[in-house]
């Protein structure tokens, strides 16, 4: 592992409570790793060997049903932290939807170093709390939210997460970039693409937002979208 005080995320991910000393300790257990576009890091049931903090990209976290069926139930960025602590499975698939790079701890180990770092554990005890909370309103935007709820609710969560990052230094205040296409919007949101697009589309014509590009955003009334997003 490389020294852990260049690291993109070092003042936002899951060891940001540990000092200097403890930081060297993990870093010496960790490696990055880089993950293609479509690899899946960690499969749902499966033993999870390993947990990760994410440098960069964006990876998708997936249920599947008996017969194949699919559902995305969750997306992390840079900064996240994904794997199962203390735990023997992963609840989930995690796969690629960009190029990313994971900064990845055999799970045995990390149990054994949070067990003795306090304040690490509460920091995963923090994380645990924010995605319960995430997923209750995932519960909503799924089962009970209209198309264009969806739509708005999912570019407003997007524009908290990206606001800033991979964005043109001339794009508007409220700008950003989705590190993936309409297919991917539609697939995290149930929806289909000609349904996504159409809420774009009708969300710019009514002046709510522009779109620079396929994939850049720029919200311009935002008190309007809270109001489509329910």
């Amino acid at each position: 592992m490389t020294d852990c005080s260049t690291c993109v995320v070092r003042n936002r991910a899951i060891c940001a409570s540990l000092d200097a000393t403890e930081i060297l300790a993990l870093g010496k257990m960790g490696r990055k790793q880089k993950v293609r576009q479509g690899q899946t890091l960690l499969w749902e049931g499966d033993g999870a060997p390993v947990v990760a903090n994410v440098l960069t990209g964006v990876l998708k976290l997936v249920v599947s049903t008996a017969d194949g069926r699919e559902q995305i139930v969750g997306v992390v960025f840079p900064s996240d932290f994904i794997g199962r602590p203390f735990g023997k499975e992963s609840p989930y698939t995690v796969t690629a939807m960009t190029d990313a790079e994971v900064c990845i701890f055999n799970r045995n180990n990390f149990d054994e170093f949070a067990s003795s770092h306090p304040d690490l554990q509460q920091k995963l005890l923090r994380r645990t709390l924010d995605e319960l909370d995430r997923a209750r309103h995932w519960m909503m935007l799924l089962g009970r939210k209209s198309a264009s709820e969806k739509v708005a609710s999912f570019l407003l969560e997007m524009s908290e997460r990206l606001a800033g990052q991979g964005c043109d230094a001339t794009m508007p205040k409220g700008g950003f970039e989705l590190p993936f296409g309409r297919q991917q919007i539609a697939d995290i949101l149930g929806l289909t693409i000609e349904t996504t697009s159409r809420q774009l589309t009708k969300m710019r014509g009514e002046g709510v937002l522009e779109l620079p590009s396929r994939r850049e955003i720029v919200i311009n009334d935002r008190a309007a979208m809270e109001a489509m997003a329910g």
